[in-house]
């Protein structure tokens, strides 16, 4: 009985305890829980009251009650996470991303069930180097948009094998990509996105054994990723790949094997050679963007469906018409340059169809325009001599001396008929001399293997790669090393006198336009030679040699500054209409006589010094000042079309046409170009700190140029990323940084102190794009009660949330249709991107550029000047207005030039 009792009360022991929640022993991950709680601040928001985690909003966990998901995305939570979470050893998914959390990331190492940690939009400041310690079972990490100090990719990521998506943009990460990143230790990683950091070096070879299908490399800052892009042939996965705004050099390879390939952006890079043909035949290619680098021969002509941007002026084909081919001579160059791995220091000066012009680098001609003399010498080129020199039938010279060039001398090059001279001393030259006519005179000295068969030999690659490195690397091959490439960024560029610019005549000042020690594009202090010397308290000290134009001519040109030549009014004086004596028009500003004072004149003075440090096709081309007793003038190319906000606001007034949909889009990407290039691919880098539609200038074919440079401030190098100045610029488009907004700790600093970032340019830029959305100024102050101002970044973002009113919201003279609206939609997405009131949430003008470079069209320009048309040159105009005034000697200037 007393058994049969016992049993019973076990029974009734045991069920019970069955029927109890299992939560009601406290769950082992509780203490974590509780740390994170009180690591967050126990925000009310997340309503995490109950003693059980497992029962918290965003919480899941296992019958075992064990915490198996973290999901507290986008509650705008601050504080921290505490390092307890790599307790939760069950945990699979953790999502935090959205917030304002702050603090290191803490180490999960050993939580081998964590499968997705999203981290991206914060504020963090560290990251762990042993948080991928364990983490076998991960597959998805994004750590996008948060402020680490810098860090490299870790060791400890190897164990994370299973790895799908890493996605790391705008993280800080510095130093190389490592090469354990590629195809065998992560064979299922499909997503690797590392944009916007600071790596350099060259793209691991261990990539083309990868699965990687989309590849965001771009927009590195300081030294960039380099060298070449050949590996890329074998990443057959890919559909998308973004190498834009980097220092890559060499050719495309062949990339037929990328048959699901769909976005193709190498934009602002280095890269050389032939586009192939591989790449414009891919079937799937829906968007590609070549601009700004430096590619030969034809234009390549994409499909119809192929959103394109190469913007021709920035690369070096032969001629505009795509598919068009190329003279025949051009054709011969270009072989040749393909056995050296098209070296930038040709394609630099290798413009246009005409190798017989004068400027092309190495080559002169006879009267008829036959090729006689190739001088190579001394470019540091690495590769073969190629057999393609046999081509130019009338070559009486040829010489190669001075370079790293190995394997042997080309047979064919005997069957040359004219050929006095073969010069190919001081280089790798192996094997037997092939046996020449006798009035050939072949120098084969400083080549130590010469006359021997080295079919072995390993030859030294170019100066600065280890010993072995293949000198080739040019198209179709399956080398991913930077290989003979080096040569395109340490070759130093003698001179290359560029005729015409940006479609502005710089060539009228009677000037003459160097590239000086060019290498791999880096930023580099650039120095006019003196005559004038300005300093400044944040621009370098330059000196300005002979761009001073004589007071009295421009008094001449705008008729004494008379009130019909006058064009318009702002802070810094008036600007006239000026015109020279063969009928070019130039636009002169004229500092009033009172604002020649301190801040006056270093408004004049920084407007010089950044001018002649930049040159861009989206910036308003200088031509110089006159600075005589009181009087300030600055000299432009005139702009006939006048600003953007005469076109955007005054339109019914100035009897005009309001702008289409196309034109405001294109006018905004000539902005985005202008100011990109002012922050990041210039020698030096800029802030403009004034951006709005009353300096934006448009040309006679609708092109916008960046104008007004008198608040722009230069950024220090050496890892700064502010500068401490003055708040300046317009209300309307000023950052919230730039202004003491009391709630806001950070911004109140920013303001206090003055530190600035190029961001600020962003949030200006992100104002105007909601200008031409919307056709309404910054500031609405039409209504007199200034409680009644209606500031257009608050009112846009109400209409832009609310879908039902966003379309309300677009410019009524705007005709839409379906497409249309879609485009808008995609702009106001970014416009409210880049007025983010955090500058780190904001964009770099690189990814805006990008953006809008996929949404417009590619621009036909309109009617060519009628100064170009004409012939007229702009150097014997301003040389006339020398000698009008009676200088005794014509002034040359010098000036750098850099090419984009």
């Amino acid at each position: 009985m007393k058994k049969r009792h016992l049993c019973i009360s076990l029974f009734l022991i045991s069920l019970f305890s069955l029927t109890l929640p299992v939560h009601s022993q406290s769950s082992p991950d509780a203490a974590a829980m509780q740390a994170l709680k009180t690591s967050l601040g126990n925000p009310a928001s997340l309503g995490w009251t109950d003693p059980e985690p497992c029962k918290w909003k965003g919480i899941q966990c296992n019958p075992s009650g064990r915490v198996t998901r973290i999901q507290i995305e986008q509650l705008n939570l601050q504080g921290s996470l505490p390092p307890e979470l790599r307790n939760l050893s069950s945990l699979t998914v953790l999502v935090v991303m959205k917030n304002q959390l702050t603090g290191p990331i803490p180490s999960l190492a050993g939580l081998g069930s964590l499968q997705s940690a999203l981290f991206h939009n914060n504020n963090f400041t560290a990251f762990p180097p042993n948080f991928f310690t364990g983490l076998t079972a991960l597959q998805t990490i994004n750590l996008d948009y948060n402020q680490f100090s810098s860090w490299e990719l870790p060791e400890s990521l190897k164990d994370a094998t299973g790895l799908q998506s890493f996605s790391a943009n705008a993280a800080n990460i510095a130093g190389t990509i490592p090469d354990f990143v590629g195809g065998d230790t992560f064979p299922e990683l499909m997503d690797l996105h590392l944009a916007f950091n600071n790596l350099h070096g060259p793209i691991p070879a261990s990539f083309g054994k990868s699965s990687i299908q989309t590849l965001r490399l771009n927009g590195q800052n300081g030294d960039k990723l380099n060298g070449s892009v050949a590996v890329i042939q074998n990443m057959t996965s890919l559909t998308q790949l973004w190498l834009y705004s980097n220092s890559f050099t060499g050719p495309l390879p062949d990339l037929s094997g990328l048959s699901s390939l769909k976005d193709f952006s190498v934009r602002d890079n280095q890269l050389t050679g032939i586009v192939p043909s591989s790449l414009v035949n891919i079937p799937s290619l829906t968007v590609v963007n070549l601009t700004n680098n430096l590619f030969q021969g034809s234009t390549p002509n994409f499909s119809d469906s192929v959103k394109v941007d190469m913007d021709k002026g920035s690369n070096s084909f032969c001629l505009d018409g795509a598919g068009v081919a190329c003279d025949s001579r051009v054709n011969i160059l270009l072989s040749i340059a393909d056995s050296v791995g098209y070296p930038v220091v040709f394609a630099e000066s290798w413009k246009g169809n005409n190798p017989c012009n004068g400027d092309w680098k190495g080559i002169s001609c006879d009267a008829g325009g036959n090729i006689t003399v190739v001088n190579f010498q001394k470019l540091s080129l690495s590769g073969t001599i190629s057999g393609s020199f046999s081509r130019l039938t009338s070559l009486k010279r040829l010489i190669l001396s001075d370079n790293v060039l190995t394997g042997t001398i080309p047979k064919e090059l005997t069957s040359l008929p004219s050929l006095e001279l073969l010069d190919v001393s001081n280089n790798h030259i192996y094997g037997k001399v092939p046996k020449f006519k006798q009035n050939v005179l072949v120098k084969t000295d400083g080549n130590p293997d010469i006359g021997k068969d080295n079919s072995s030999f390993i030859p030294p690659g170019p100066p600065g790669s280890s010993p072995g490195t293949p000198p080739g690397g040019h198209g179709g091959g399956n080398d991913s090393s930077d290989g003979g490439n080096k040569n395109s960024s340490t070759g130093k560029i003698v001179g290359s006198v560029i005729a015409a610019v940006c479609g502005v005549f710089i060539a009228g000042l009677g000037v003459r336009l160097h590239i000086r020690n060019r290498k791999s594009r880096r930023r580099m202090p650039i120095l006019v030679h003196n005559n004038t010397t300005f300093g400044f308290t944040d621009i370098h000290t330059i000196e300005i040699r002979n761009m001073h134009l004589p007071i009295e001519g421009l008094r001449k040109a705008t008729n004494n500054f008379s009130e019909e030549n006058k064009l318009g009014k702002g802070g810094f004086g008036t600007v006239y209409k000026g015109e020279l004596n063969d009928g070019i028009h130039i636009a002169v500003k004229r500092m009033e006589s009172g604002a020649v004072n301190k801040q006056g004149t270093a408004q004049f003075e920084s407007e010089i010094a950044v001018l002649t440090k930049v040159r861009h096709r989206n910036l308003v081309a200088f031509l110089g000042y006159s600075s005589e007793g009181n009087e300030r003038l600055l000299v432009y190319k005139y702009m006939p079309l006048g600003t953007l906000s005469r076109h955007l606001f005054n339109w019914k007034e100035e009897g005009l046409k309001p702008l289409d949909w196309n034109r405001r889009l294109n006018i905004a990407l000539d902005v985005a170009r202008g100011v990109e290039y002012l922050h990041g691919l210039a020698h030096q880098s800029f802030i403009h700190r004034d951006l709005k539609p009353s300096n934006i200038l448009l040309g006679d074919d609708m092109r916008a140029k960046v104008a007004d440079f008198g608040l722009v401030r230069l950024v220090p190098e050496h890892g700064k990323h502010s500068i401490s100045t003055r708040v300046a610029g317009t209300f309307g488009y000023l950052a919230p940084e730039y202004i003491v907004m009391p709630n806001l700790k950070v911004h109140r600093y920013l303001a206090e102190t003055g530190r600035v970032t190029a961001k600020v340019d962003v949030y200006s830029f992100g104002v105007i794009l909601m200008e031409l959305i919307t056709g309404r100024k910054a500031v609405d102050t039409t209504d007199p009660d200034p409680e009644n101002v209606i500031h257009l970044v608050t009112w846009f973002r109400e209409k832009h949330v609310n879908q039902g009113t966003f379309q309300m919201a677009i410019d009524q003279t705007l005709e839409l249709d379906e497409e249309t609206v879609a485009t808008v939609s995609s702009v106001a997405e970014l416009a409210d991107h880049c007025c983010a009131r955090n500058p780190y949430r904001r964009p770099d003008m690189s990814h805006v550029v990008y953006k809008l470079s996929s949404l417009a069209e590619s621009w036909k320009p309109g009617e060519p000047n009628p100064e170009v048309r004409r012939g007229i040159s702009l150097d014997r105009s301003l040389l006339a207005l020398e000698s009008s005034s009676h200088s005794s000697t014509p002034k040359s200037t010098n000036l750098v030039y850099h090419s984009v």
